[in-house]
């Protein structure tokens, strides 16, 4: 399904028709972030690295998130007009492929990027004592809305993965009312109703459950080296599930009263996008093996929310090329610059 609302180039989106191993919605979601690749995304991203300024971004109640920002102007050209601030999924951080990739293809392109980690994510987890959690969309925010301070010239994409897309949905849903000015935001993959999520990672493919336990416990031990007298995730750690550890992660360190309380809140289904006033855009495969893909009907209908599903794709994949920017890159310099008359010549490249 293609919503006729959507501002997406469909003569691309016809030509994402993925054949052999590429078509495994598997293959799709694990390759495209496998180290075997980075070498090739990150020569692409080169430059955009090389011009990087890390900062520390004061998000508001003394929270302190970790990110990078790419000029034009560092890079020694004309200063530019958009920003795409860069948000990534559960458990990855600023310099995981799938945001360079997208980085580096935007950045080519003539915008500014900020890759910004969530708590706990990348190389931060000594600028807050308590553990990040997916219901912190406040600091989110309070992080969207200093860089919108510090850089006030700037028309601002907030573009994720996965649950990076997931708070970039929120974040439009609620920034507008805390005075933040989006042009716009975009989702590739967003977890939709995380108890879906979570059943399917309990049912599916094992080596996805497996792949995020272990990564989660890793940030865990890193959490509790930084602040050894506040933490002793002993408990957490010896679960073997992620529903265990969630639902002891809720009852210990969040303020919710049970796990359903929790996973509701940071679901987008029901009315959570029913009055987004920012055009927001889902980019989504049905063959997705994390987010399902029946969800998306339980979305409320907005007419600033567009949703482009195409039969393929993976979880965050929509490789058609093994060194090149994604579809979903593509996809998005299309949603950011169709029927403009800034466009990049390079931009359906």
């Amino acid at each position: 399904m293609i919503d006729s609302a959507a501002a997406l180039d469909s003569a691309d989106i016809a030509t994402f028709a993925p054949s052999g191993w590429l078509a495994n919605a598997h293959f799709q979601s694990i390759v495209p972030s496998l180290s075997l690749r980075r070498p090739f995304v990150a020569r692409r991203a080169k430059q955009m690295l090389a011009v990087a300024d890390t900062q520390i971004v004061d998000c508001g109640d003394g929270v302190r998130l970790l990110g990078h920002y790419s000029s034009q102007a560092a890079a020694g050209r004309p200063p530019a007009r958009d920003l795409a601030i860069l948000l990534h999924g559960w458990e990855g951080s600023s310099d995981s492929v799938y945001v360079l990739s997208l980085g580096s293809h935007l950045f080519d392109l003539g915008c500014d990027i900020f890759r910004l980690n969530f708590r706990d994510h990348g190389p931060s987890h000594h600028l807050n004592e308590d553990i990040f959690h997916s219901c912190r969309l406040d600091e989110v925010i309070g992080a969207v809305r200093s860089i919108q301070r510090s850089l006030p010239d700037k028309r601002i994409t907030v573009a994720g993965f996965s649950l990076g897309g997931n708070f970039a949905l929120r974040v439009a849903a609620k920034g507008p009312r805390v005075g933040i000015e989006l042009e716009r935001a975009v989702a590739v993959c967003p977890v939709l109703r995380p108890h879906s999520t979570m059943e399917v990672l309990e049912t599916g493919w094992f080596i996805y459950q497996q792949y995020f336990i272990n990564k989660w416990k890793r940030s865990l031990r890193r959490k509790q080296q930084c602040f050894p007298k506040l933490h002793d995730f002993k408990e957490i750690l010896a679960q073997t599930t992620i529903r265990s550890m969630t639902e002891m992660l809720v009852s210990k360190y969040s303020e919710f009263t049970n796990l359903d309380a929790y996973l509701n809140g940071y679901a987008i289904t029901g009315d959570a996008l029913a009055h987004l006033t920012v055009p927001s855009h889902i980019l989504i495969s049905l063959d997705d093996p994390i987010i399902p893909a029946h969800d998306l009907q339980n979305l409320a209908r907005s007419p600033n929310l567009h949703v482009t599903s195409i039969p393929k794709g993976g979880h965050c994949g929509f490789m058609d090329t093994f060194n090149g920017a994604s579809w979903a890159d593509r996809q998005i310099a299309n949603i950011m610059f169709k029927q403009r008359s800034d466009l990049p010549q390079s931009a359906a490249a």
